[in-house]
């Protein structure tokens, strides 16, 4: 039984070490940035959207251009085919290079337009939608 429990605890750390698990290759480290600080002010939205941050019509669009300059920068990221155990991006990016970079700038163009419109909480959504779909397109082709 002990055994059993030590077993189990120790597969539960392993599978939490390799979920954890942060990039070294210095390109894959770059490009892992950029989705982090993309989905930091993503959430920022959707908390200003639900409510469960007060909303203020600045930090939204300030967090809207923030996603506009990373999405502008995703094709330099991404240039240099880079791997690390710890990546999420899919090898086909450089063998669809042109759709991957046309995608980024759609994700760019919605984050900029969603930076104009958000003047009120009720502009959150809409906006949200615009750059979850753009997230979305590219997501689901390009990373694991």
């Amino acid at each position: 039984m002990i055994r059993s429990l030590v077993a189990g605890a120790a597969l539960i750390a392993v599978a939490a070490a390799v979920q954890a698990a942060e990039p070294t290759e210095p390109n894959v480290v770059a490009r892992t940035a950029a989705m982090k600080t993309i989905g930091k002010n993503t959430k920022l939205l959707g908390n200003m959207a639900k409510g469960s941050v007060a909303f203020d019509a600045s930090a939204a669009q300030q967090a809207a251009l923030a996603i506009a300059g990373e999405a502008a920068n995703i094709p330099s990221l991404f240039e240099t085919q880079a791997d690390d155990p710890a990546s999420e991006a899919k090898p086909v990016i450089w063998q669809q290079y042109d759709d991957f970079t046309m995608k980024a700038a759609d994700l760019e163009d919605a984050a900029s337009a969603a930076a104009e419109s958000i003047l009120a909480q009720a502009d959150i959504g809409p906006a949200l939608g615009q750059l979850g779909a753009a997230c979305k397109a590219c997501h689901s082709t390009y990373r694991e």
